[in-house]
């Protein structure tokens, strides 16, 4: 897998490998039926924030050391540098958005780099807004899109524009008028040790499950 994007599928199937766990004991250890881990280690299936979040619990381990390669250098050495590249990123699907997360080998990040592409058409169909501790930057690549915050009236943003945000307050992107997809840059910040563990437990939804996720995002694409 060296060289080329890592799946989740190829993500959970590294730690079940590395910690010595049949897909009965990892199910065991996390909560998540046998059939939906062995669906997403097949690349057939993907999971809800929820559910990552609930694995990072149960297995004790923090969602950006789930997706770091390798064992990582200790924080306390200086001078760190990662080159990121869509092609090496780990992606995780969601109703709403495609998430692209990039420099995965470096672990304890104060800041999490994402490309996203966006899909969300309207509040209503986005669902809840988010809340996690931090502040986050976004930066819209192409497209355009409206942002809807808790405090502040909708604001739409076009391509070369950007916002910076208290991540506490209700947020959400969905695609402005007349564009079925958007992508954007973000990146998100936080005094916290294991900010991704803040972020996937902000993306809890009322999403009837990850069926209906995949369903939902295969029928945008026909």
């Amino acid at each position: 897998m060296a060289g080329g994007r890592r799946s989740l599928g190829a993500v959970i199937a590294d730690l079940r490998t590395r910690n010595g766990w049949t897909l009965k004991e990892m199910s065991e250890l996390c909560g998540i039926p046998v059939s939906t881990l062995s669906k997403v280690e097949h690349d057939r299936l993907s999971l809800t924030y929820d559910k990552l979040q609930q694995l990072g619990e149960r297995l004790n381990i923090s969602i950006a050391d789930l997706f770091a390669e390798g064992e990582g250098a200790p924080a306390t050495i200086m001078g760190r540098r990662s080159v990121g590249t869509l092609d090496r990123a780990v992606r995780v699907d969601t109703p709403n958005y495609e998430y692209y997360y990039l420099c995965t080998e470096l672990r304890q990040k104060r800041m999490v780099p994402v490309i996203s592409r966006i899909h969300a058409q309207s509040l209503g169909e986005f669902g809840q807004l988010l809340r996690h501790s931090g502040e986050e930057f976004i930066f819209v690549v192409d497209g355009a899109i409206t942002v809807h915050t808790e405090f502040y009236e909708p604001l739409e943003l076009k391509a070369g524009e950007s916002i910076y945000i208290d991540s506490g307050m209700g947020h959400a992107y969905v695609c402005a008028p007349g564009h079925k997809e958007t992508t954007i840059v973000s990146v998100m910040s936080s005094a916290e040790e294991d900010l991704s563990s803040l972020i996937h437990e902000a993306q809890r939804k009322t999403a009837s499950g990850d069926e209906t996720a995949q369903k939902k995002r295969a029928s945008r694409k026909e």
